[in-house]
Order: structure tokens, then C-alpha cells, then sequence
């Protein structure tokens, strides 16, 4: 018999306001959304534009595009800059993934079949998810960090993939007009020594997690996009294809950072989603 917490998810199509972790006196929230038929298996949305996250951006839309095909989604906020920078959000976003793993058979879902997907920012951190997956620690006082960060799946949507090598090769976004705005997200500014700021650009790079054994991984991007050079896109894809891992780049012809590469994508999404991820 189902629990009673088990019926309330399941009878619902959204669940707001899910707290998958509390720090410094503030509570990390997730909204929770569960298809009518569930193919047990989860996409987590990291809800991310240039690393600022907000409960107005969580979208029930992109959401029914998955439920419709059976996935939970799970729509992630974190903590945002300019009071949160890179390295304090990514902890953040793998501890909801633990958090999803323990409360898996609460939303009928697998344990192993868990992707992680985001656009843009949110591209980014799916991505440095995926390379920083590990299998949590058996003596951590909170059961919740004794399970496994490690993302089944990804799908990522025009995600900044090397900062090192922003569309050229050696140079960083740092030295590229109008990107300032992200300063706060790396914790630099424009007083910040040039050898600092390449070891963050490095630091902060998906690209350098690339290993065998990365989940299977698809890009989706825009050949006009913009904000984020399509060359991120062809670069991490030649870094799969070196580390021998399962991958798939889309291009979406006359797509920018924009919802045209979004809506261009999603049908490859949910096949990547539906192949990739378990079903037992």
C-alpha cells in the first residue's frame, strides 16, 4: 500500500515549494511536478539564467512537455548571484539531487534514473553535476549527503561549457564587453589580477570534468546564439568523443539563446531522456 505521503504526489500534477536543503538560516526549495502515469524516471531542471534563480522562472510549461511522456520533473532554485558565486551554487544543485534520490520512492520514481537539464546557466550546472557526481558519504551525520549527486542522463540547452577558451582560443569572458554582469557569479571583478581570474575561467569549466565514465550527454545549441559561442557547443562534444563518452550534439539551425533553440531541442530532449535513463 502506497503511503500517505505517496498518494497526496501522486495525486497531484505540482508540488510547490519542496525544501531539499537548509543552510545559513535559509531554506532551498524545489517545485515538484508528476504526470498522471509515471515512466519512473526523473528530469531535474535547474532553474538558471546567468547563475540567478527564481521561483517566477520555474515553468510549468517546459514541465507538461515532460509529464506528458511520463517524467517527474523536478524544478530546482538556488541560491543566486550576485550573493552566491559558482562554487557555492554547485553544492547547492548536488545536494538536490541527493535530496531527490531519498524521497524517489515518495514521487514513484527510480533511484537510477535521474537526468539532469538546464539552459544556459542551467546548461552549466547540469553539466558540472554530471562531472562531479559521486557516490556521497556513508559517514555524513545527515542521511540525505550518504547518497549518491551522480546524475543519470543530461541534457543540456546553449550551456557556457569553457571559460578558458571563450570562442577563441585563451580568451576568457573576462575579457569580452558586456559580460561584467556575470562578474559576481565567478567573484571577480574588473580589479581582479588576470592570473586569478584564468584560474577561476579554469576552474569553472565543465569542460576540464569531461572523464570516462560521464553520463551520456546531449548539447543542444543555436548556430546564431549570440551570448554563448556555438564553438562551447562543438568543443565539449570533441572532449566526449575523446573520453569515449555517449553524446549527441544538436544544432539548431537559425537558433539563438533563445526559445527557438529551446522548442527546437525538446523533441531530441525527450528522446535522450527516455533512452538514456533506466526503466528498471
Amino acid at each position: 500500500m502506497l503511503s500517505f505521503v505517496a498518494v497526496i504526489a501522486s495525486a497531484q500534477t505540482r508540488v510547490r515549494d519542496v525544501i531539499y536543503l537548509k543552510q545559513g538560516g535559509c531554506a532551498y526549495t524545489m517545485d515538484v511536478f508528476t504526470p498522471q502515469t509515471s515512466n519512473h524516471k526523473a528530469v531535474v531542471w535547474m532553474v538558471s539564467g546567468g547563475w540567478f534563480s527564481n521561483h517566477e522562472s520555474i515553468s510549468p510549461e517546459l514541465a507538461k512537455t515532460f509529464m506528458d511522456k511520463g517524467f517527474t520533473v523536478f524544478e530546482v532554485v538556488h541560491g543566486s548571484q550576485p550573493k552566491y558565486t559558482i562554487p557555492e551554487i554547485v553544492p547547492q544543485v548536488r545536494r538536490a539531487i541527493r535530496f531527490i534520490r531519498s524521497v524517489a520512492s515518495t514521487y514513484d520514481i527510480l533511484p537510477n534514473a535521474i537526468g539532469v537539464s538546464g539552459a544556459s546557466a542551467g546548461g552549466h550546472l547540469s553539466l558540472e553535476i554530471a562531472g562531479l557526481g559521486d557516490d556521497g558519504d556513508p559517514n555524513a551525520k545527515d542521511p540525505v549527503d550518504r547518497l549518491s549527486s551522480r546524475a543519470d542522463a543530461v541534457v543540456a540547452f546553449y550551456p557556457p561549457t569553457d571559460f578558458e577558451n571563450w570562442g577563441a582560443y585563451s580568451v576568457t569572458p573576462f575579457k569580452i564587453a558586456g559580460m561584467q554582469v556575470f562578474y559576481p557569479a565567478f567573484g571577480v571583478n574588473a580589479q581582479t589580477p588576470d592570473n586569478v581570474k584564468q584560474k577561476i575561467a579554469h576552474d569553472t569549466s565543465p569542460i576540464i570534468l569531461v572523464k570516462s565514465g560521464y553520463p551520456p550527454t546531449l548539447i543542444v545549441h543555436g548556430d546564431q546564439d549570440k551570448l554563448v559561442p556555438v564553438q562551447q557547443a562543438h568543443e565539449i562534444d570533441a572532449s566526449f568523443a575523446s573520453a569515449n563518452v555517449v553524446h549527441k550534439l544538436v544544432i539548431v539551425p537559425g537558433g539563438g539563446h533563445d526559445a527557438v533553440t529551446l522548442i527546437g531541442g525538446v523533441a531530441a530532449a525527450l528522446d535522450w531522456s527516455s533512452s538514456h535513463l533506466p526503466s528498471k
